[in-house]
This record gives structure tokens, C-alpha cells and sequence, in this order.
């Protein structure tokens, strides 16, 4: 029996045994890491020269190396790895394939009050736990301080000793248990000047810093825009002024002479509405379709209409209307309006219409430089110019990325983007009449004054209606519409029931005392007509 007992003594002794160790294994497990022992030397060049013997690693060992931290405000310093021996470096992380690695670092020593401080992340980054490390620096001077911080980058946690021989030549350092990831940062300090080694720095981004505002950025700003703007000053005094109409400055015109209507120079009054603001737009071509009427190529009838009705009118074609003898512009339109019809309501004028309005404008621009008032078609010109300018801000665009990545002289670029702003739109003054251009503007300038000096002159009444009437295009060019209307209307039945005008015909109970009325609610149909066509919309 007693031997028994023993046996089953001696059983459970041996089960416990085995219970401890299975459970000591994975704790064992837990503490499994590597040991790194790391040698240091610092060169008189600046460049630290490490050796790393490593142990205990499993599986594929890597380091991630910190190569970049914040310097100052402004400035990130940099570390360089180089020389790698034992492993093989992409980017930041090191691949360990041996036992040993080497390498050597640049950047890792930066003055620091009276001492050269050596600075690096000696042991840290790794995939895998570090059991044990132990750190041995040397260098060209004597140590005059030393340091050591372990954990998270930032810690201030000190490591487990750190301590420098008897001659003050060799610098150790040791710390237990750095987790993956975790760090060992060294810090030695060496006599002033003895390796003339500088930090590596590398500006960082910022707007503040980029767009610095101080004299030397300031004065090369103003020196910029200065040149810039002043070039473009003198781009327009040589080549966007008018030349001068010599011999053409003169007192009020007569616009009336001998009983005859006389325009300036007999032009129309789409070519004035273009000479003046060298733009062929929407009033130009209401003051054509009215001149058309005027003067006998079609005629205007208002439509009866209820209270809520839009106004509306008809467009009708005169059959016996010399139209081979219309200019090329006028010939356009009239042929836009009608397209083969004997008669179109203005609210009906769409579709072939407005394609045919970009001819309109065309024909008008090359009308005004074969009359001699423009070298060039001013929209050419402006388009010339305004793109030349669009192309300027662009390049300024790229120029102020590139100086605000690279430099603090960001606002150097934003100068050329001034610049160009200023070329952009400076290039719808660019068109330049021609003497004979300024000349034909001066004439039209008293033209105008004429107009609406209120003084009719001695025109027989009996030609007063139509002489009036050829006024009134021109008028509308000058925005008098209803000012001139009102005159218009003066001149026969003085507010009483009057037949229509010969070009324009109301409804019935309609009569002269309205047409003040109805010409300008027709002339701004018309012209909002115009301009919702693409080829106006933008005017």
C-alpha cells in the first residue's frame, strides 16, 4: 500500500511539472526580442559611422529610420543614411539579411551653445522588440555632456544608464525592453567646433513663410510690378492710343445742309455704334433694323394687343427696295430677318436668325477697317491681346507655386498675375483708330451734340418728318431714343390724331403722340431679342 502511495506522489509531482512549464512557454514567448548592440563613431567630417550587432531576431527583420523632425518655425532637419552594409535600404526601412549592418549617417551633429551636440535615434524602429540594447560612442574630442531618452520620440523618460569612461573618450548607454517601435536616443555633446559639422535642413511649407513680406521681398516686388506695369503702360501708349485727327478738329457741324440730311462722313449708324465703342454688339443692329426701315428697305408694324399681351411687331419687306445697293452688313442682316418671307414678327425671329448674326458681326468689323478707321478688326485685337494676358496670369500662377514651394518669394509670381490682370484687361482698350478712325469720331462726337441740342434748324416742315426720321437711328445708337422720338412726333400733329410714318405704322386708335412710347419699348424687344442669341449673349 505504502508503495502505492508513492507511485501516485510521484505522478502528480511529475503533472504539476509539466503544468508549469507548458504554462512558463508562452510567457517566455512574450518576452522573446531581439538584442542590438550598436557602435558609434563620429568623424571629424561630421558623419557618424554605426555598427549594430544583432540577435535573437525571427522571421524578417526590419527597422523603419527617422529621417526627419521638426527643426524650428520654418525648418525640418534631416538625417541621410548612406553606405548601408548587411542590409538593403528602400526609402526608410532597412531590411536586415545579416547579422551585422553598417552604415553611416550625415546630419546627426548640430551646434548647440558652446558644444557640438551629437544627436541620433540609435535603436528604435524596429518590427520586432528589442530585449536588450546597449550603445558605445566615441568621437574626435573629449565628451563634455551626455544623454540619453527611451519610449516614444517624444518621452523625456531617460534610459536605463548611460555613463562615459575615466578619459571622457567613450560614451555607454544601455536600456531593457524597448517595444516595437519604441526608441533609443542618444545624445553626446563634443567641444565646440570640433567636427564643423551643420544640421541638414529643409524649409518647410508654409503660406506665412512662402509669401514673406520683408525689404528684400517687398522691394523686388515693387521693382517688379514697376517694370511689369510700366511695360504694359507703354505698350498701350505705343500701340492702344488713337492717332490723332489732324486737321479735323473743328466746331459744331451742320447736319443739316441745304434741306438734306448729312451724317458724318454719310456712314451708318451701325458703323458708328462700332467706331465709337469699337464693339459690334446688340445696339448696333437695333439701329440697323430701324435705319432699314427709315429708309424704305422694310416697314415697322406695331401690333394691336390686350392689356397683359407682350408687345410685338411685324417685319415687313418692301418689294421695291433697292437691296444690291445695301452694304455687306446691312445685306447680312436683311437677309437674316427675312430668309426668303415677305413678312416676320419680331417675337418669331429665332433659329436661322441668330446663326446669321455672328455674319452680321463679322461683315461690321471688316466694314470699320475698310473704311481706313481701324489698322486691325478690333475684336482680333482685343482677343490678341486679352489672351496674351490670360497666358500671363498663368504663367504667374505656376511661377507663384513654384517660389512659394521652393523660396520665400511667393509674391513675386503674384506680381506677374497682376500683371497679367492688368494686360487681360487692358486688351479691350487695345483697338486703335487711325487718323481717319479719329477723325470720323470727332465729326460723329458733334454729330451727337447736334442731336440733342434741341435747335432743328431750317429744314422745310414739309421734309421735317422724314429728315427727323433718318435721325433717329442714329439717336438710338447715342441711347436718345425717346428723346429724339419726341421730336420725331413734334413735328407733325402735335399730339393730335395723325396718319402713321411712312416706315412705321401703329394699330388702330394709334397715333404720333405714342411713338415716343413705342419706339423705345421697340428698341429694347428688339435688342433683348438680339441679345439672347449665343452670338450676343455675352454683350
Amino acid at each position: 500500500m505504502t508503495g502505492f502511495r508513492l507511485t501516485l506522489t510521484a505522478l502528480a509531482a511529475t503533472a504539476l511539472t509539466l503544468t508549469a512549464a507548458s504554462a512558463a512557454a508562452p510567457a517566455a514567448a512574450a518576452q522573446a526580442g531581439i538584442t542590438d548592440e550598436v557602435t558609434m563613431t563620429l568623424g571629424k567630417d561630421g558623419t557618424l559611422h554605426v555598427v549594430e550587432k544583432i540577435g535573437g531576431a525571427s522571421g524578417d527583420l526590419k527597422r523603419t529610420f527617422l529621417t526627419r523632425t521638426r527643426y524650428d518655425d520654418t525648418s525640418d532637419r534631416l538625417y541621410q543614411i548612406a553606405n548601408v552594409k548587411g542590409g538593403t535600404l528602400s526609402g526608410d526601412v532597412l531590411t536586415v539579411t545579416g547579422q551585422t549592418v553598417e552604415y553611416d549617417v550625415k546630419g546627426a551633429v548640430t551646434p548647440s551653445g558652446d558644444v557640438d551636440e551629437l544627436r541620433w535615434f540609435a535603436v528604435g524602429g524596429w518590427n520586432q522588440p528589442v530585449t536588450k540594447a546597449t550603445v558605445h560612442v566615441t568621437g574626435p574630442g573629449q565628451i563634455q555632456s551626455l544623454s540619453c531618452f527611451a519610449g516614444e520620440l517624444t518621452s523625456a523618460v531617460g534610459c536605463t544608464s548611460a555613463s562615459m569612461n575615466h578619459e571622457a573618450t567613450q560614451a555607454d548607454f544601455e536600456q531593457d525592453d524597448l517595444a516595437s517601435g519604441e526608441t533609443l536616443t542618444v545624445v553626446v555633446g563634443y567641444p565646440e567646433g570640433v567636427t564643423g559639422a551643420a544640421p541638414i535642413l529643409d524649409r518647410r511649407f508654409s503660406l506665412s513663410a512662402a509669401f514673406t513680406l520683408d525689404a528684400i521681398t517687398g522691394g523686388a516686388l515693387t521693382g517688379l510690378l514697376v517694370l511689369l506695369l510700366g511695360g504694359i503702360g507703354l505698350l498701350y501708349w505705343t500701340r492702344g492710343r488713337d492717332a490723332r485727327a489732324a486737321g479735323h478738329e473743328g466746331g459744331p457741324m451742320a447736319a443739316v445742309q441745304n434741306g438734306h440730311f448729312t451724317p458724318p462722313d454719310g456712314v451708318r449708324p451701325g458703323q458708328i455704334g462700332t467706331l465709337v465703342d469699337e464693339q459690334a454688339d446688340v445696339i448696333d443692329v437695333t439701329a440697323t433694323i430701324v435705319d432699314l426701315a427709315v429708309r424704305g428697305y422694310l416697314r415697322i408694324d406695331e401690333q394691336p394687343r390686350q392689356t397683359y399681351d407682350a408687345p410685338d411687331w411685324m417685319l415687313v419687306k418692301l418689294p421695291s427696295a433697292p437691296v444690291d445697293a445695301l452694304l455687306p452688313y446691312e445685306r447680312a442682316l436683311y437677309d437674316a430677318v427675312f430668309e426668303g418671307r415677305d413678312h416676320v414678327l419680331l417675337s418669331q425671329l429665332s433659329g436661322s436668325f441668330a446663326s446669321h448674326l455672328g455674319e452680321v458681326r463679322d461683315a461690321l468689323y471688316t466694314d470699320v477697317v475698310r473704311q481706313g478707321w481701324f489698322a486691325r478688326r478690333p475684336d482680333t485685337e482685343r482677343t490678341r491681346w486679352t489672351t496674351l494676358g490670360v497666358v500671363l496670369i498663368g504663367v504667374g500662377l505656376l511661377a507663384t507655386v513654384a517660389l512659394a514651394w521652393f523660396t520665400t518669394y511667393g509674391l513675386l509670381g503674384l506680381a506677374v498675375v497682376i500683371a497679367g490682370g492688368a494686360l487681360a484687361t487692358g486688351g479691350q482698350y487695345m483697338p486703335a483708330k487711325t487718323a481717319k478712325g479719329s477723325a470720323a469720331l470727332a465729326q460723329t462726337m458733334r454729330f451727337r451734340q447736334y442731336l440733342f441740342s434741341g435747335e432743328l434748324g431750317d429744314v422745310p416742315e414739309q421734309h421735317r418728318v422724314e429728315l427727323f426720321s433718318r435721325y433717329l437711328p442714329y439717336a438710338v445708337i447715342f441711347d436718345g431714343v425717346e428723346h429724339w422720338s419726341r421730336v420725331v412726333a413734334s413735328v407733325t400733329g402735335n399730339g393730335q390724331r395723325a396718319d402713321n410714318l411712312y416706315w412705321y405704322h401703329g394699330p388702330a386708335e394709334w397715333d404720333l403722340s405714342k411713338f415716343a412710347g413705342s419706339m423705345r419699348t421697340f428698341t429694347t424687344t428688339t435688342s433683348g431679342a438680339i441679345s439672347a442669341t449665343r452670338q450676343f449673349r455675352s454683350l
